[in-house]
């Protein structure tokens, strides 16, 4: 990417972080409503179907995943409001690098992401979850859920382009929600029924989920899902990707 580019970017990246400011409220519910799933899992519900060693070292990497895929209704919406709005029509009759506000609003999102599991390992810590991989396995993990999440962002804006309107973002989001639950997020795929185990163990969150477990040396994991945890969504960006930048450059034509 040019130095233009570059500039670009990063110049939208500061309008959308501009918007925190204006918007505490949102950014504050966005971190603290994961916080409130992993305390209800570990303490309300329970749950560890299948589960061999401690729940909790099972749920934190679990909950961690399904944090990297939900959320992206704040993204859609952005994207939805300035498609409406007329935003991103003026900023495309400016001298600027195509695609620079789709990456500016990627990089706003992977930001709050990154606070977010900041966020939830802290919590995980304060309610007895430990890492016995070694900080090199723990950085190894947050790297692959960050992946994860950016391969879903980019889901959710070419979602968000397609649905056009900030009122149809929910019912485009609730597509989200089969994702994330249908996983090993709270329980192994050998606690469940055979259909259902299969199709949880196919989930590209459950690959994920595993992977980070392997990595931190918790209850569940298993080394062979690594790569499937970077092939999944490296196939999922190959795809959609270049899906939301294709129907970008399309919007004013």
């Amino acid at each position: 990417m040019s130095t233009y580019a570059l500039t670009d970017s990063w110049t939208m990246t500061r309008r959308e972080l501009a918007h925190w400011a204006r918007q505490p409220v949102r950014v504050v519910v966005g971190l603290v409503f994961p916080v409130m799933l992993l305390v209800m899992f570990g303490y309300l519900v329970g749950g560890g179907r299948g589960v061999e060693g401690d729940y909790v070292d099972y749920l934190v990497p679990g909950m961690l995943a399904l944090t990297m895929a939900f959320g992206l209704e704040a993204t859609m919406i952005a994207v939805t409001q300035d498609l409406n709005k007329g935003v991103i029509d003026r900023f495309r009759s400016m001298p600027m690098a195509n695609g620079a506000v789709l990456v500016g609003r990627s990089a706003a999102d992977m930001l709050q992401s990154a606070l977010s599991l900041a966020a939830m390992t802290g919590v995980g810590y304060a309610i007895g979850w430990r890492t016995h991989g070694g900080v090199g396995g723990l950085l190894a993990a947050l790297g692959l859920l960050l992946l994860f999440r950016f391969a879903m962002l980019w889901i959710g804006i070419h979602l968000a382009m397609v649905a056009g309107r900030p009122e149809m973002v929910q019912a485009v989001q609730i597509l989200v929600w089969p994702v994330g639950f249908l996983s090993n997020a709270f329980a192994t795929p050998d606690s469940m029924p055979g259909w259902l185990g299969t199709a949880v163990e196919w989930n590209p969150l459950s690959h994920t989920a595993t992977a980070v477990r392997d990595l931190v040396g918790g209850p569940g994991g298993e080394p062979g899902h690594v790569w499937a945890a970077i092939a999944w969504p490296l196939a999922l960006l190959a795809v959609f990707f270049p899906l939301a930048v294709r129907r970008f450059t399309r919007l004013s034509r």
